[in-house]
């Protein structure tokens, strides 16, 4: 297990010294009576810790000490499968994504956890993808797109963080409900080197998550901005036009961060977390620093509405997955 910071340290020491001679029952009537631990499935730095560590931060006035331990590997599915085995007490929370509850479980060879095994809490996020392509195109918009695409079969080549993730997926999809456009996916173990690409030249368009960096990118020419995924434009990026509009009804997918329980955790805890956290996410501060970083954060989400989007997620996705035959990531 990573080590603590030393503030996240003497935070969970004192609260546990201070909370020393209280019975502890684990039941939802005391929670929380110890501190909250938080696991983020990505390495440090990255950015699951962008997004989780501002609401670890936010959850001492809320709910008590919380702390993060990033537990990587196999594309989130570690550290997934780890919460997904815990005590369901409300005590070790996962920041999941549709990767790690969605496509993982999905496309994994006898997974360690299903798409089941969680209980939805709060949406903290979303985030667009984008089509990017190269300058050099000659497109001006999703419809040009495909009409390029059509006329050159097998010329055009989209670059993704990796086979397997929501990028790649909603590069299928594109194709598919394009008609059956002939274009190469190449996979890249991120998407700043896909992007890179894009650039040089090297590959043609890029489904990127939407970014301040695509942004500068665009404004700079050096890359041109179709459309993003999303139902509706986005508030720091108004100026794209979503692909809905572009004559595509059926392309949207939204990307999303949330939090996530064991799935037996009893609904008094899922309730005072998801209501601690619309409190803080109601901070203007913070919804500055997701926007910043290219996130919508989500101020009114609940768990009904967050399991729906998971399982809309589920139900888009999995005729891809099975579709193109894809095995595991």
């Amino acid at each position: 297990m990573p080590s603590l910071s030393r503030r996240e340290f003497v935070n969970v020491a004192t609260f546990a010294a201070a909370l020393a001679g209280i019975p502890r029952s684990g039941s939802s009537a005391d929670y929380p009576s110890r501190a909250i631990r938080l696991v983020i499935p990505y390495a440090a730095g990255g950015p699951g810790d962008q997004i989780g560590r501002p609401w670890v931060e936010r959850m001492s006035s809320q709910l008590g000490p919380s702390f993060v331990e990033n537990i990587s590997g196999a594309g989130g599915a570690i550290g997934t499968a780890v919460v997904a085995r815990e005590k369901p007490d409300g005590y070790s929370l996962l920041l999941g994504n549709g990767s790690t509850q969605v496509i993982v479980p999905l496309t994994t060879p006898n997974p360690a956890y299903a798409v089941g095994d969680f209980r939805a809490i709060y949406r903290l996020i979303n985030s667009a993808l984008v089509f990017a392509v190269s300058p050099s195109l000659p497109v001006a918009n999703l419809q040009d797109l495909i009409a390029y695409a059509r006329s050159n079969p097998g010329k055009l080549s989209y670059g993704t963080p990796g086979i397997g993730t929501g990028n790649h997926l909603v590069g299928e999809l594109f194709k598919q409900q394009a008609g059956g456009l002939d274009m190469v996916h190449v996979p890249y173990r991120g998407s700043s080197q896909a992007t890179n690409d894009v650039v040089g030249g090297q590959i043609s368009l890029v489904v990127a998550v939407m970014s301040v960096q695509l942004q500068q990118l665009s404004q700079a020419g050096k890359i041109r901005l179709l459309a993003v995924t999303t139902k509706r434009r986005l508030s720091g990026a108004p100026e794209i036009p979503t692909a809905i509009e572009s004559g595509m009804p059926d392309l949207n997918y939204e990307g999303w961060f949330g939090l996530f329980a064991p799935k037996m955790t009893d609904d008094a805890i899922i309730d005072r977390i998801a209501q601690a956290t619309r409190t803080a996410m109601s901070d203007p501060a913070l919804q500055a620093a997701y926007r910043s970083q290219g996130m919508e954060p989500d101020g009114d989400s609940s768990p009904d509405q967050f399991q729906r989007i998971v399982d809309a997620t589920t139900a888009s996705l999995g005729p891809v997955i099975k579709s193109i035959g894809l095995k595991s990531l």
